[in-house]
């Protein structure tokens, strides 16, 4: 009995690992999809990032945007005085705030940029 629970506890740990490993797979994949389908679609100035030197998620925006050669203007709210303007005017809750050819995003989400750039491609 306790070699067979050892078995059973060891295959129940290998089949994690394998569905996570899998699931980390199938999530690159996407992203790499979804990035070459915005890069693709976008050119200078399709793209703006309203950021703020504190947020955690226009890091990983910046990075993403940067890992993926993605055209991206960005302003920074606490050192450009017109963007802080715009995001006060945009009445945003936080930041990211991407624009996306005239249509705004709260937040940071790729599938969101490639669905605003296939309307109006």
């Amino acid at each position: 009995p306790m070699n067979l629970r050892r078995r059973s506890l060891l295959s129940l740990i290998v089949l994690v690992l394998a569905v996570s490993a899998g699931s980390e797979w199938w999530y690159g994949r996407e992203q790499s999809r979804l990035a070459a389908q915005i890069a693709s679609a976008s050119g200078p100035g399709d793209i703006e990032m309203l950021s703020s030197q504190t947020c955690v998620y226009c890091d990983r925006a910046r990075a993403w945007f940067g890992a993926h050669k993605v055209p991206v203007n960005e302003c920074v709210i606490e050192t450009d005085a017109r963007c802080a303007e715009r995001f006060a005017s945009l009445r945003s809750l936080g930041t990211p705030v991407l624009v996306v050819r005239g249509q705004v995003q709260q937040g940071f989400d790729p599938e969101l940029i490639a669905r605003a750039l296939a309307r109006q491609g």
